[in-house]
């Protein structure tokens, strides 16, 4: 039995995890090995190497239970992740102008990040018995409510690029249950009228960063800084890269968070077009293996969580690599696997196990 599961495993989607980590490890090194003030010149890369193991052990072990499980305790997961979202309202603490964080001990939580893997798991539960049958506004309002609290928990944090995040995961999950186009369409017709509208419950930080995306020298030496940074590093890359640990704008400090959400421009700046274009390709493979794996599952639960899972992470992707070169407005979506933080980290790897395990219960090999 154990052959016949190690013959199935799907090994495009584990080897194109591992070699993102495994480039994360390199990059987040190369990135903060004399950026540590009061630490070991490699104390990053090697924090986020040690919970990468405890990852994948705690991965393995939960490869044993049926992901079916979690489709009786939808309300139970969604009430959990409501008191833990109210939680960092209450005793959360603050850093870069946010309350996001919860300590347990030495380590910082980020509870968000763990939210959407299990709105993810509690949305399929709720979606499994409502599969074409979403064909008018009263049939998708209890839907979005649903989404809609924690969301704007989220919101509150303030952390407006995870609380978008929320909402790819909602529209990839009602795509795949069959919503009348009409009615998505007329959603983001709706959307886009409202807008203006929307503009006006922006924070002026939000707000400075909208218009930076249009033109970031509207505020070069503030809110435009980080864009502008990037975008330098990743041009000066070019082809081939300046080689690791010889980035300048990284190396010298003149690109801001190059170890969490400027990651990418790092890759671009010492590995170059090249190197950048092998991890987007990895990126492209995971995100692949996610959508087949939705495609070919054996029951409507499991297809709604690889929906909910492949949703997230190319929202991700698109958006974390999409503000590095200037495309997207800078929000604080970290690239997955790639950026430093446990939280995220967590969340991803374990995303990727209930993958594999929706692949191999479709197979049978497991009970």
């Amino acid at each position: 039995m154990t052959k016949r599961i190690f013959r199935r495993m799907d090994f495009a989607l584990i080897i194109a995890t591992a070699g993102i980590v495994v480039m994360s490890l390199v990059i987040i090194g190369s990135a903060t090995h004399i950026n540590a003030p009061g630490r070991e010149h490699y104390w990053f890369v090697q924090r986020q190497g040690i919970f990468a193991i405890i990852d994948v052990a705690l991965a393995i072990f939960l490869m044993n239970f049926d992901y079916k499980i979690l489709q009786g305790y939808g309300t139970r997961l969604y009430v959990f992740n409501l008191i833990m979202l109210l939680a960092v309202m209450l005793v959360g603490h603050s850093a870069l102008g946010a309350q996001r964080w919860i300590s347990i001990g030495p380590i910082n939580i980020q509870p968000s990040e763990f939210s959407k893997l299990i709105m993810v798991a509690s949305l399929a539960a709720m979606l499994e018995g409502r599969v074409g049958r979403i064909n008018t506004v009263h049939d998708l309002l209890p839907i979005a409510a649903y989404v809609g609290v924690p969301f704007l928990l989220v919101l509150k944090q303030p952390d407006l690029g995870t609380s978008l995040v929320f909402l790819a995961i909602f529209f990839g999950m009602i795509f795949v249950c069959g919503i009348r186009l009409r009615l998505l369409c007329g959603i983001f017709a709706a959307g886009i009228a409202c807008l203006p509208v929307l503009w006006h419950f922006l924070k002026d930080y939000q707000k400075m960063r909208i218009m930076v995306f249009i033109d970031p020298n509207v505020d070069p030496l503030g809110s435009g800084y980080h864009i502008i940074q990037s975008k330098i590093a990743i041009g000066s890359g070019m082809l081939f890269g300046k080689g690791l640990f010889e980035g300048t704008q990284s190396q010298l400090n003149f690109l801001p968070e190059n170890h969490t959400d400027f990651i990418f421009a790092v890759v671009g700046e010492e590995l170059g077009f090249i190197g950048a274009a092998v991890l987007l390709l990895l990126y492209l493979i995971v995100l692949w293996r996610g959508v087949q794996i939705a495609k070919d599952a054996s029951d409507i639960f499991g297809r709604l969580l690889a929906t909910g899972i492949t949703s997230m992470l190319a929202f991700h992707v698109l958006v974390n690599v999409g503000m590095t070169m200037g495309i997207m407005p800078v929000t604080g979506i970290p690239l997955p696997f790639m950026s430093y933080g446990v939280s995220s980290l967590t969340t991803n790897i374990l995303a990727v196990a209930v993958l594999l395990n929706i692949h191999l219960r479709k197979q049978k090999l497991l009970f």
